[in-house]
């Protein structure tokens, strides 16, 4: 096994540790961008190294003059994300110096550099974006055709990695389900990108699994979870989403031993939307009364008393706030310290739109590649907040008390109807013989 290993392989072991352990501190979207750069950038100078030396990083047999490969320098480049180091091959004992033509257009790059970064992790590079992004003044592209190949190929079969993965290893407890807006086609009108993040049995974040362009109907809704269980995902304890329809139905389905959680910050707007305006303050205190009770049973006392004071004076806001009140009330179920960030999923809602307000870093943005703010660092930046989730022994027991009721309630309801023996019976003989 060689003992050494090129840069870019060194900035992917990087990347990976930051995608599954996270940062301790600081901006982890701006720390997973800038070596994103570095790995494309060093990729794409040891490619154009590999073109000029005509063999690979560990073959042998170079040609007469061809030089070879020399260790590293480091070079810098400033980005919007502040100053990226990344490491130079060197080539030495070659009949013509070798001189970088790539190296020499990074500067004026880097927000190209920062759109294939985003688009990396989104869906892949085609050879068509390597080309465009490493040119020359004159327009000619500065990586040979094979380069750009070897570049295209090692950034696809890492989103693929992704995309395939599989899932079997994580123990989901808390699986959230969330369908955000974006232009994906310019000119177009913006459509759903659903994403899936969850949260461990003993508290880590895991995003599963995002998906653009997809409709928030039944059908398209079920391809999504079904991709996630076809990858080994088994059922969560609870799936919280908003109140699309096509999603709620397709939860139902694909996750039959799962409780759903409906996301109160949606049902507070959809409460809103019912109640005249001068009322609301005392309407959205007593629902929040309700939604946060301590228990099940006294959300269902509060329940009650709602409707009783406001189901003559405001029909609508009472018809609302019924609506599928069981799935509003669900993570009342679960432990005390957990309930805060399982009853909602606009945490991600929020960090799109921060994120939108952010995109001059990767102009026009569009096509079917959606932008890395989509998938990782808005749901990085989700993972930071869900640190304080605390998975203690005591939690640990509740929860496993949860998926065994959970599962004797789905084992119950999926038996076999037992139709009772019929027995025939005894006629008594008559001794009248």
């Amino acid at each position: 096994m060689p003992t050494r290993i090129p840069a870019s392989e060194r900035t992917s072991q990087k990347l990976d540790e930051l995608l599954t352990q996270g940062v301790a501190g600081g901006d982890a979207r701006a720390e997973l961008l800038k070596l994103a750069v570095r790995k494309i950038v060093e990729e794409a100078l040891e490619a154009e190294v590999a073109d000029a030396v005509g063999r690979g990083y560990y073959e042998n047999g170079a040609p007469p003059g061809a030089g070879y490969r020399n260790g590293y320098r480091r070079g810098r480049l400033a980005t919007a994300e502040g100053p990226i180091e990344y490491g130079v091959p060197q080539v030495a004992d070659r009949a013509e110096p070798f001189a970088s033509r790539l190296r020499a257009g990074l500067a004026g790059r880097t927000a190209e550099l920062e759109r294939l970064a985003v688009e990396m992790f989104a869906r892949g590079l085609s050879t068509r974006d390597i080309e465009a992004a490493f040119r020359d003044a004159s327009g000619a592209s500065v990586l040979s055709r094979t380069a750009v190949s070897q570049v295209t190929e090692r950034l696809w079969q890492e989103y693929e990695a992704f995309a395939g993965r599989d899932l079997s290893e994580f123990s989901i407890a808390y699986l959230f389900v969330d369908g955000v807006a974006e232009r994906l086609h310019a000119g177009l009108p913006r459509e759903a990108v659903l994403c899936a993040w969850g949260i461990t049995d003993d508290g880590q974040k895991v995003l599963l699994h995002l998906a653009p362009g997809t409709k928030e109907d039944t059908a398209s809704c079920t391809a999504f979870f079904e991709d996630l269980k076809r990858r080994g995902l088994a059922d969560p304890l609870l799936v919280v989403t908003d109140g699309a329809p096509g999603l709620i139905r397709a939860v139902e389905t694909c996750f039959p031993r799962a409780l759903r959680q409906r996301c109160l910050v949606h049902r507070l707007r959809n409460l809103r939307s019912k109640a005249p305006e001068s009322r609301w303050p005392e309407i959205a205190l007593r629902a929040r009364g309700c939604y946060e009770a301590a228990s099940p049973a006294l959300a269902t006392v509060l329940r009650d008393d709602f409707v009783q004071t406001y189901e003559r004076e405001l029909p609508a806001v009472v018809q609302c706030f019924r609506d599928d009140f069981e799935a509003c009330i669900a993570h009342l179920r679960f432990p005390l310290r957990h309930r805060r960030v399982v009853r909602t999923t606009n945490l991600l809602e929020r960090l799109f739109l921060e994120e939108r307000r952010r995109t001059k870093i990767i102009p026009n943005a569009f096509g079917e590649r959606p932008v890395l703010k989509l998938m990782y660092a808005a749901v990085i930046r989700a993972a930071e907040r869900w640190r304080g989730i605390a998975v203690g022994e005591f939690e640990q027991r509740q929860l496993r008390a949860i998926r065994d009721e959970l599962g004797r309630a789905h084992a119950e309801r999926v038996a076999p109807a037992v139709t009772p023996r019929q027995t025939t019976p005894v006629r008594k003989l008559r001794a009248d013989r």
